[in-house]
Formats: C-alpha cells, structure tokens, sequence
C-alpha cells in the first residue's frame, strides 16, 4: 500500500494525514469543506515546523512529507486509485455508515476501508458495503504524530490478511498496533471515557473543583493530563457522544453520560474546539496545534 485517502481535515484526520505523509506514502487529504482542507494542511505544515526547530525532521523531510499530500473536496476524485481509505469524519454513526456506502461503490474491490471510530460497532458499519471483510478499524491516539498506540479493531467478517495487513502498516509508520474485538469502545475509550465521565460527576456533585480534580490525578496518579483538561482537548461532543454508544451497547446506567456533560455540549462548550469547556482557551479551534511538550 503506498496510495492512502484519509477522509476528514479536522484534528485526528490531519494527523493522520501528516503520519502517512512523512512516512512517504501518497496522501489524498480529503474534506467537504475547502476552509476545513485549508486550517488542515496549516496544522500539519506548523507540526512539521515544531519537529524541524527540535531537529527531529530535516527541512528537506518536511518539505517532502508536504509535497506527498494532496488536499481534494471531491471524494470520488479523492479516493480513486488508492490503495487503501480511512475515514475520520464526525464520530456520527449515521455520517459514517453514508460515507461507508459512497465507498464501496467508488472504489474497488480490493480497497480496504478503515474507520477512525473511537467506539461505534466495525461489525455495523462495514454491513452497510458489500465488502465487510475488507472493512476495519484503526484508532489512532490524538496527538497522532506523537501517540505511538493504533487500536487495530476486527469487525466480525474481517479477515486474517486485512488484519495482519493493516498490523503491518502500522508497524511501518513506526506505531504500535494492538489488536482488539469489536466490542462498544473497544478497550481505550470503554475504560478512558467513564473514567472522564466519573470526574465530571465528582464537579458535578460538589466534591471538588476543576483544577483540584486534575491535581489530584496528574499527582496522585501520575497521568499527564488531568480528565477534565483532557475531556476540552478531545472535546466534550465527542466524549459524549462515546458515553452514548456505551449505554446503548451495554444498557448498563454506569454508562449513563453524567448531566453537567449533556448540559455543557447542549451550551456548545465543547472544550479546546469552542474556546470554552472546563477550563477557558480563548478564541478556540478545531486544529489542535501539537505542542512543544508533545514533540519528542
């Protein structure tokens, strides 16, 4: 496979994109949205930057991880003659289950279709083509230039070769692939996201504050990051969007997603992405740029 689509510009979608890119593989970075293609390919040149000035990368190896990307709006354009496509669209189950359909029909046969999905069933998305056991997941961790994990997910009729396939490229893009069942969450977000979901019922009820919940997990436990400020940087949409498909895959009310986190998405205060959530970000974006701190 030397020949990759990537479907979304956003954070996750251009991260990915960059990874492949500087890898040396062919990228088709494809968005609806030409604004979207835009913010997308100026986050990945400024990571690209950030590595040069800490001289992990040569100017010439950013240079031409950049001339491997191309940004296409059209997907039928963007997806013709690859070798394989990732989707890391919305986390919707309805945009990705339309998206999968567009897929199967405009490419061919022998085209693995991979889903970025951090919990939605590979086994229901991949029903939708006529081709489930070329369908598969692969969860890359945010920020993806620097995160070494990939959760490589089988749905129920994927096989052995794709599986091992997409191992193998992971491998080559100097990631760690683990390999997962499909179940609701798979393993990283069925037991990061109640963890989330646990620390905004503690603010919630009063325990304690913010920034006091945060302390006592980055120090007591050792996590870079507390749950709340990670909870802005993935966006609260999302996380509850994925404390969703756990109380409907499991039925179970320890899944219930927390009331002050439907509140807050219900009052578009997302996290990183509004420029508000737990903690104040200012104006806002939807491109996390990777930090010094991330690069290493």
């Amino acid at each position: 496979m030397k020949n990759i689509a990537v479907i979304g510009a956003g954070t996750m979608g251009n991260g990915i994109a960059h990874v492949f890119a500087q890898c040396g593989y062919n990228v088709n970075l494809i968005d609806v949205s030409p604004k979207a293609l835009e913010k997308g390919l100026a986050t990945i040149t400024k990571n690209l930057d950030r590595q040069v000035a800490k001289e992990k990368i040569s100017t010439a190896e950013k240079e031409n991880a950049l001339n491997n990307i191309s940004t296409i709006s059209n997907l039928k354009d963007g997806v013709s003659g690859v070798d394989l496509v990732i989707e890391a669209a919305t986390e919707n189950i309805d945009l990705k289950l339309k998206i999968f359909q567009e897929l199967d029909t405009l490419t061919d046969d022998n085209v693995i279709l991979a889903t970025n999905t951090s919990s939605i069933s590979i086994t229901k998305i991949a029903a939708v083509t006529n081709r489930a056991d070329k369908v598969i997941g692969m969860h890359f961790m945010n920020p993806v230039p620097v995160m070494k994990l990939v959760e490589i997910i089988r749905g129920y009729s994927t096989t052995d070769e794709v599986t091992e396939s997409i191992m193998d490229l992971s491998r080559k893009l100097n990631k760690i692939p683990v390999e997962v069942n499909d179940y609701p969450g798979f393993v990283a977000n069925r037991i990061l996201m109640p963890m989330i979901n646990e620390a905004i019922c503690t603010l919630h009820e009063g325990v304690a504050g913010v920034s006091e919940i945060d302390t006592v997990m980055k120090l007591g436990m050792a996590h870079p990051m507390g749950p709340l400020q990670l909870a802005d940087f993935i966006g609260l949409d999302v996380c509850l969007a994925i404390m969703e498909v756990l109380y409907d895959g499991f039925g179970n009310p320890k899944y219930a997603p927390c009331p002050l986190l439907v509140n807050m998405v219900t009052a578009g205060k997302l996290g990183v992405k509004s420029g508000e959530g737990f903690y104040s970000w200012g104006h806002g974006t939807k491109d996390l740029i990777v930090s010094d701190k991330f690069i290493n």
